[in-house]
């Protein structure tokens, strides 16, 4: 009998020792990158002091991976099989597949090459005062830990009072989030090109800074049609409009850049194409800088210097996907995920901000203000606790199943920014919430009035994915996992599951709103 009770004993120690491992390894997995780190942020210190001139610099880097091995689909599944007869082009000549993955739409596909070059564009902006600087990647995202990683590394001799990184949300491009590798338990983004991007991040902004020249800035703004960005979930609400803001030499009347603010999933090319693109957002870009020729003809002239994308509230989810995009000057109508399709739809972007900046108006007094906030929501979504856990997602909690995000508010002049780190559906930030039958929680619409109904200032954007990704941000009332579902739709629509949950829609607009009324008050109720 002591014999049993001794090998009883150890049973329970061993269990008990096995069960502490497990503890601590969950411990490590889901720890905070960032311990400590808060912002409250409301700068410059007197928002009420002289503008001692305005200044503004541009700068970009290349981000697309060189070194990785490409990957030959034989059937065109976009995955990798090798039993079906998929090899690959050993790159580094190591004699093992080295691939980097795409991110956006489902596991195990690699990059078969690069269509054309994804990078990071920088703008910085400085009145004398503050000196800010934006960030736009083509990107899945840029993780908050990665943000601050950034953020703390940036040298002094800069002189950035505060920085915002915004990924364009790129569905063609190399996963930095985690979710999209190998299998659903592998982690797909590759530390090597993760280091990569965060240092070519830093070289824009140091680009930036060295550009910096007096500037004017002038905004214009510009309705879009419907068939440029379907909206794929009832209600149908979408800011569909295209805002520019566009900066010229003080001097000589030089175009130095431009900062485009437009809301649409980059997805043209869909799930089956494996090439490496900037998608939709890299013709537009190259549009509006260099304008548009047609059978030898200039049809636009463009409007030189670095033009930088910022897209806004897609969730719902706003998709080129299944719409026809006609060609402004073929007219053809093209609705295949093509190539074809992604440089029709920049072009015809582009035309109608080049119309529009034709009649832009000009700010007069661009003094800077900037306030920053961050706050914490629940991690809901089992499926993203479990990656968490087995370190598919690479990023900490800040508390037991919470998360650690950030809300930012730009004031340039009369232009007021609001940051959003996720995937917003447009009904938060211009209106139209509904509490439609089916949903899961009887409330009536949370998240109102609408954000840019807030927001101070004349004119007015929202730039989602900016220092974060934590999915999509459904308001309360819309949230649809359990039957009966919304509008007697037979299955849940899409969006929840990949969302932190039903909380993130009423956490991100009370961080929202509150950082706006704190800005009012901070600089007066004029503002």
């Amino acid at each position: 009998m002591k014999r049993f009770w001794r090998l009883l004993r150890r049973i329970l120690l061993g269990l008990a020792a096995l069960i502490a491992i497990l503890l601590a390894f969950v411990c490590w997995r889901v720890r905070d990158r960032q311990r400590g780190y808060e912002l409250n942020l409301f700068l410059p210190k007197n928002p009420a002091g002289e503008v001692r001139g305005f200044r503004i610099g541009f700068g970009r880097a290349s981000v697309t991976p060189r070194d990785w091995d490409w990957v030959l689909d034989r059937d065109g599944n976009a995955r990798y099989e090798p039993a079906k007869g998929d090899s690959f082009v050993d790159v580094n000549g190591n004699g093992k597949f080295d691939p980097i993955y795409l991110a956006g739409f489902h596991n195990n596909r690699p990059a078969a090459g690069v269509h054309d070059e994804i990078e990071a564009r920088a703008v910085v902006l400085d009145d004398g005062r503050l000196r800010v600087g934006l960030v736009s990647v083509d990107a899945i995202a840029v993780m908050h830990n990665d943000v601050v990683d950034v953020r703390r590394s940036l040298p002094s001799e800069l002189g950035l009072d505060h920085l915002i990184i915004h990924a364009t949300h790129n569905h063609e491009v190399p996963d930095l989030i985690g979710i999209w590798g190998k299998s659903p338990l592998r982690c797909g983004v590759d530390p090597a090109y993760r280091t990569y991007v965060l240092g070519q991040i830093r070289r824009a902004v140091d680009q930036a800074v060295a550009s910096l020249r007096p500037a004017q800035l002038f905004w214009a703004e510009a309705d879009t049609p419907e068939e440029l960005a379907a909206d794929s979930r009832p209600p149908l609400v979408a800011d569909r409009t295209l805002r520019l803001l566009i900066a010229r030499d003080a001097e000589s009347g030089q175009v130095l850049g431009s900062l485009i603010f437009w809301a649409n999933h980059p997805e043209t090319l869909g799930s089956r194409n494996l090439f490496i693109t900037a998608d939709f957002v890299g013709y537009l870009r190259r549009y509006v800088e260099e304008g548009i020729q047609w059978e030898g003809q200039t049809v636009a002239e463009g409007l030189g210097g670095v033009a930088v994308y910022f897209n806004g509230a897609i969730g719902g989810l706003m998709t080129p996907l299944g719409t026809e995009i006609e060609h402004p000057f073929t007219h053809a109508r093209l609705r295949e995920n093509t190539f074809e399709k992604a440089d029709a739809l920049g072009m015809r972007l582009a035309l109608i901000g080049l119309e529009a900046s034709r009649t832009a108006v000009p700010i007069a007094e661009p003094a800077l203000c900037v306030a920053a906030r961050t706050f914490r929501a629940p991690l809901q979504n089992r499926y993203f606790q479990l990656g968490s856990i087995l370190g598919v997602i690479r990023r900490g909690w800040s508390g037991w199943l919470k998360m650690r995000s950030e809300v930012d508010l730009l004031q340039i002049g009369e232009i007021s920014v609001l940051t959003i780190p996720g995937e917003i559906y447009p009904e938060i930030v211009v209106g139209g919430i509904e509490h439609p039958p089916g949903a899961d929680f009887d409330v009536e619409p949370v998240e109102v009035p609408p954000l840019l109904e807030l927001l101070p200032g004349r004119y007015r954007a929202l730039m989602g994915l900016a220092n974060d990704e934590i999915g999509y941000i459904i308001p309360l009332s819309e949230w649809d996992v359990k039957p009966p579902y919304l509008y007697g739709a037979p299955e849940s629509p899409y969006g929840e599951e990949n969302s932190i949950g039903p909380q993130a829609g009423p956490r991100v607009y009370a961080a929202a709103r509150g950082l706006i009324e704190d800005f009012r008050k901070w600089k007066g109720s004029g503002s």
